[in-house]
């Protein structure tokens, strides 16, 4: 069918009658006659362009080569007349039950029919300029010409020898219709970089390939009575709003360029075809996002030489054939001038004014311009990352609640009270050799500490953080679904992964033909892949045990030095030994972590790589669970040890258990061992964020910081070109997103599994995420080269665990309250040994004598310390003089069995909360789903209303009768 309509003919058409199949909500849409030209002329500059020949600069230091290359005539289709832009125009009526976004529209009002009066002006030229910024921002560099947008750059050696792959990659990379262009670096004379554009019509044909969604009618919305009062409501509330004082964490959306596609009906691409969509400069059509994607995508499937698998640039840059591939930022970062006065040089520059700033760090976060930049992949690193700081906002402010409360009822206290007021109670020794008797009340800190940690209100705090996890991972379900449409990803789906090349060498003679692609490709046999992975998993064990011996190296040096502190020169350390033993302990604990982290990232990379993962994603998957097993286990084994079984096989006086026949196992303070697991949870977590940030950001700074000092030595007054700067920064991690996801959800296991222990939790992690965003956005903004702008529709893996480390939260919590706090001895003896329990005054203290009650009773002079009396211990033994002495009491068996019943119930009860609250929340919003449906509805629609338009003007010029529906 012919596409070339003359505009005259356009312009006398009358509008099309709405059909039976036609929509209400579909607006009229011809555009005017001046627009047109201005539409026709546009295209014929493209028409010319693609036929004549395509002139490639290759500059080099010794001579410039021209090389032509002649565009395929197949692509003819591609050279249409830019006046069937106004085919995708449609007229149809309105319905009183729908309405029409269009006055909302932020592409030249003039493309909009009569009907669509402009009321303001002002808000017509804030529009265009709008428009404007939206060109500028969308530009970047470009080659020597000044014309041609720099798309991807490739950097090699020129002393590299692997010239003939290089040069037969770069000659496949022309034929597929890509233009080259070489420019030495200027502070180095060995690297050459070799920038690439992808013209117009090799971006529609891949684009088409690829079927990428694109823009191609301005949104419309189903309203009915209900919905248009519910509108004047919002009207109302909208004007009160507007009277109070304005949010200030929201951004000002008029210093960021209109995202057209966001509120535009998407299709795939078509280039016959084309005349539906909303083209309004070819320039900016296709975002850089978009156009860095396509060439990564050339790239990688382009050969260098003869055989299947002797493709793609990472195999390239492999064997060294170049060091580098990455798309280009925009532009620097910084500007001499104001940007509320010259607007933003780039979106680079945008981001870092609005976004990367360390003043900006109570703003939201702009994340439509974060995935037009970064892509969708790292936006949703950031909505994840914004939507988990946000969400611990409220579990911070309950969490300092309980803190509070304990601290403004601590002296109230009957524990503290009675600790503190026992000066005639004399304690046991806690060491063989130089340890003394203690009173009771130097314990009175300890006791009064403790309690703001351990009060009435730590189990509503673990049963809130247990639902607290659930919701935050449900809502984040709903909020990534609204991304996922919000960003077009609806109906992506990833592409068949080309296969890893150390796959490929390693099963080359081994071939099947893959279901997916029915192409033949290596194949793993079954027996094959057992065997490695049992070698992984019996290597992942030995991590393990490893991690198991380290902290058994940590008790046994607790062990050891507490009997040296207690006889320390220091009186300050001699009288607080047991806090000295904890905190040096906790030091060296934390100091292994980092050196075993190091180890741990290496042998994982090993056994990863032993598997041999058959795709990328497969091989980040297994790399990143097995990373996450390994710190999780590292960062928290020396915290389960200190929660469930410090203190717990110590025996009694007089027959205390010994390792080894040797050394007297550690006993809990006087006032328990919540203590300890606090001391040891807040300067782990504490120490940990620190170096994280160091080196998330410190050492990058200091890398480009020596970069650049090198540079300048070498070169004077020269100016660097953009891609030059590019490549002196720091590379994006090998692992892409995996060591920022992998340090939010570990932090998101100390924030939800001891949260019982530690209520503070979630402020330090909340403080540290305002900090993490602003040094993420800043690292990925003006430390790290522009990553390329992959594509996802969720965080992967991580999800899955985030929801493990939620189920196991809520196992440790109830087994700290029951079993290392005094929740359920104190609740037991309230109701079972208390004064309460014969339902004796109703103002006493139900807790009254229960420090007494808590404390058996052991004969000094069996010690042989010369000494007689009784001392003191922590535990529920018959005393010297009972008929079974020093056996276990009925009150000791009744705490036991009270413990188990309070973990089954608290299991059951946050389990079924849990299930409840999941069940209560959709993963996707109903409004949603059904505007979803409806717009599937609506784009069939309006495609088959464009095709009957278009040919009805084609009937129309060749004089054939014209039919108001499909013949």
């Amino acid at each position: 069918v012919s596409m070339n309509i003359s505009k005259s003919e356009i312009t006398k058409e009358t509008s099309l009658k709405p059909s039976r199949r036609s929509l209400p909500c579909l607006a009229q849409s011809y555009a005017y006659s001046k627009s047109l030209s201005q539409s026709t002329s546009l295209f014929q500059s493209t028409e010319s362009e693609s036929q004549a020949p395509t002139s490639i600069t290759l500059i080099s230091t010794d001579k410039a080569e021209q090389v032509n290359t002649e565009e395929n005539k197949n692509d003819s289709v591609l050279r249409c007349s830019f006046a069937d832009l106004s085919d995708f125009c449609l007229a149809l009526g309105k319905d009183k039950d729908y309405t029409d976004e269009a006055e909302h529209a932020t592409y030249d009002r003039s493309r909009l029919i009569n009907d669509f009066v402009i009321k303001d002006k002002s808000e017509f030229k804030t529009k265009l300029s709008k428009n404007d910024m939206n060109y500028i921002a969308s530009s970047g560099p470009l080659f020597k010409d000044g014309k041609k947008r720099i798309d991807y750059i490739l950097v090699y050696r020129k002393t590299n020898i692997q010239y003939d792959k290089r040069n037969t990659f770069e000659k496949n990379l022309r034929a597929e219709g890509l233009m080259l262009e070489k420019e030495p670096a200027i502070a180095s004379h060995d690297i050459m970089f070799i920038k690439i554009h992808i013209p117009w019509d090799t971006l529609c044909k891949y684009a088409e390939r690829l079927n990428i969604r694109m823009p191609f009618r301005k949104k419309c919305y189903y309203t009915d009575g209900r919905s248009k009062s519910m509108g004047r409501m919002q009207t109302y509330f909208r004007r009160i709003k507007n009277w109070m004082a304005q949010n200030p964490m929201v951004l000002d959306k008029s210093a960021f360029p209109d995202l057209e596609e966001s509120d535009c009906y998407t299709g795939p691409f078509s280039r016959a075809r084309i005349h539906h969509f909303i083209i309004n400069n070819k320039d900016t059509f296709f975002s850089n996002a978009t156009r860095s994607r396509i060439v990564y995508h050339m790239l990688e499937r382009t050969k260098y030489e003869n055989g299947i698998s002797k493709v793609g640039i990472r195999k390239l840059i492999n064997n060294g054939s170049y060091i580098a591939a990455f798309p280009p930022h925009e532009g620097a970062y910084k500007s001499s001038q104001p940007i509320k006065t010259h607007g933003p040089q780039n979106n680079r520059h945008l981001l870092y004014e609005r976004w990367a700033r360390w003043g900006m760090w109570y703003k939201h976060q702009p994340l439509d311009l974060i995935r037009l930049y970064f892509g969708e992949k790292i936006g949703l690193y950031f909505a994840w990352l914004g939507w988990y700081t946000g969400m611990l906002i409220p579990a911070a402010i309950v969490g300092l609640c309980v803190f509070f409360y304990g601290l403004f009822t601590m002296n109230k206290s009957q524990v503290s009270q009675e600790i503190c007021k026992a000066t005639e109670v004399f304690m046991c020794p806690l060491c063989d050799k130089n340890c003394s008797l203690q009173r009771l009340n130097d314990s009175c800190i300890y006791a009064k500490v403790t309690y703001l940690f351990d009060n009435g209100g730590t189990v509503f705090f673990a049963i809130f953080m247990a639902i607290w996890a659930t919701v935050f991972l449900e809502f984040w379900k709903r909020r990534r679904s609204i991304l996922t449409y919000t960003w077009d990803l609806i109906e992506w789906e990833e592409e068949e992964e080309t296969l890893r090349p150390q796959f490929e060498a390693k099963y080359y003679k081994m071939e099947i033909v893959n279901p997916i692609t029915g192409k033949p490709e290596p194949h793993q046999p079954s027996s094959d892949k057992v065997t490695r992975l049992l070698v992984s998993v019996s290597g992942i064990f030995f991590m393990i045990s490893l991690v198991i011996t380290a902290v058994f190296g940590v008790v046994v040096y607790r062990l050891v030095v507490m009997e040296q502190f207690a006889s320390f020169k220091w009186n300050f350390i001699k009288q607080y030994w047991q806090f000295a033993t904890s905190a040096a302990a906790v030091c060296i604990n934390f100091i292994i972590i980092m050196l075993l982290n190091l180890a741990y990232e290496k042998i994982a990379y090993l056994l990863t790589n032993l598997e041999y993962p058959r795709t990328e994603s497969e091989w980040e998957n297994s790399f990143a669970l097995k990373m996450f097993l390994f710190q999780f286990v590292n960062l928290n084994s020396s915290i389960f040890y200190i929660a469930f079984f410090l203190g717990r096989f110590v025996g009694h006086p007089g027959k205390y258990n010994k390792l080894f026949d040797r050394w007297r196992l550690e006993e809990c303070h006087p006032s328990g061992c919540l203590i300890d697991l606090c001391l040891q949870m807040g300067v782990i977590m504490f120490l940990k964020q620190i170096w994280n940030n160091f080196m998330e950001l410190g050492y990058p700074l200091i890398q480009n910081w020596w970069s650049r000092h090198k540079i300048k030595r070498g070169i004077h007054d020269a100016s660097i070109p953009q891609w030059e700067n590019d490549w002196n920064l720091q590379p994006m991690n090998l692992h892409g997103l995996m060591d920022e996801y992998l340090e939010m959800v570990l932090q998101f296991g100390f924030t939800t599994i001891f949260v019982a222990a530690f209520p503070l939790a979630p402020l330090l992690a909340l403080l540290n995420n305002i900090i993490e965003i602003r040094l993420d956005a800043y690292k990925f903004v003006t430390q790290w080269r522009r990553p390329l702008p992959a594509r996802a529709t969720d965080i992967g893996i991580w999800l899955g665990i985030l929801e493990g480390i939620g189920i196991l939260a809520v196992i440790t919590n109830a087994f700290v309250i029951a079993i290392t706090s005094d929740y359920i001895p104190r609740f037991v003896y309230e109701y079972k040994y208390g004064p309460c329990a014969n339902h004796v005054e109703p103002s006493e203290n139900c807790l009254k004598g229960y420090v007494n009650n808590s404390l058996s009773f052991f004969d000094l002079s069996e010690l042989g310390m010369g000494k007689s009396g009784y001392c003191r211990y922590r535990d529920y033994r018959g005393p010297p003089w009972s008929s079974k002495p020093y056996e276990f009491t009925l009150q000791y068996w009744h705490i036991l069995a009270a413990r188990l019943a309070f973990i089954i119930v608290f299991e059951h009860l946050v389990f079924g909360i849990k299930s409840f609250i999941a069940y209560l929340i959709p993963d996707v919003p109903k409004g949603l789903h059904d505007r979803i449906r409806r717009e599937k509805y609506l784009v069939q629609e309006m495609m088959y209303e464009a095709e009957l338009e278009h040919l009805q003007q084609q009937r129309r010029k060749s004089g054939q009768p014209v039919h108001h529906e499909w013949p």
